[in-house]
C-alpha cells in the first residue's frame, strides 16, 4: 500500500536533512552550544505542541513516530525545529545592527512558516482546527527569541 506516502518521504527526509545540517554546520569547539540550543528548543517546542495539540488548535493527522503516546509531531518539534534553532544560534549575528537582526529573526521564522504553510495545504502531517499560519510565526519568533535570551544568559555573551 502506498498510503501516505509523501508524508512519510518528507517526515523521513526532514530528519535526515536536519542530521546532515548538524553534521555539516556545527563546527566541534561548538557543539556545547549546539547542545544547549538545541535542549532548550525541544523542551519549549515540546510544551507549546502539547499544549496546542490538546486544547485541539492543531491536530497531526499523520506521523511516523509515537503514534500511540503523543498526538504532538515528534519529527518536527522534538527534532527538526531544534536542528534549525541549533544554525540560528550559532550563526546569529551579534555584532550586526538591530535591522540586520530582525531580518535574520524573520528570515528562519518566515522559512518555517511556509514549509508549515505547504504542509498544511498539500499533505496529512498537520491540520489547523482552531490556528492560523501567523500564529505559527508569532510562537516560532518567540520560541527562537527565547532561545537566544537562553543562550546568552547561559554563555554570558556580552
Amino acid at each position: 500500500m502506498k498510503r501516505n506516502k509523501t508524508e512519510k518521504t518528507i517526515e523521513v527526509s526532514a530528519c535526515i536533512i536536519s542530521v546532515l545540517l548538524l553534521i555539516k554546520f556545527v563546527p566541534k569547539p561548538r557543539i556545547r552550544e549546539a547542545s544547549v540550543a538545541f535542549l532548550f528548543k525541544q523542551l519549549i517546542t515540546w510544551l507549546f505542541g502539547l499544549i496546542v495539540v490538546e486544547k485541539n488548535l492543531i491536530k497531526y493527522p499523520f506521523h511516523i513516530f509515537f503514534k500511540k503516546t503523543s498526538r504532538s509531531s515528534f519529527t518536527f518539534e522534538y527534532f527538526v525545529y531544534p536542528s534549525i534553532c541549533v544554525l540560528f544560534n550559532l550563526y546569529y549575528p551579534e555584532k550586526k545592527s538591530y535591522f540586520v537582526k530582525i531580518i535574520y529573526h524573520f528570515s528562519y521564522t518566515s522559512i518555517i512558516t511556509m514549509f508549515e504553510m505547504f504542509a498544511v495545504k498539500y499533505t496529512k502531517l498537520i491540520k489547523y482546527t482552531n490556528w492560523t499560519w501567523y500564529y505559527t510565526s508569532i510562537t516560532l519568533w518567540l520560541t527562537f527569541y527565547l532561545s537566544r535570551i537562553y543562550q546568552i544568559w547561559f554563555f554570558k555573551i556580552k
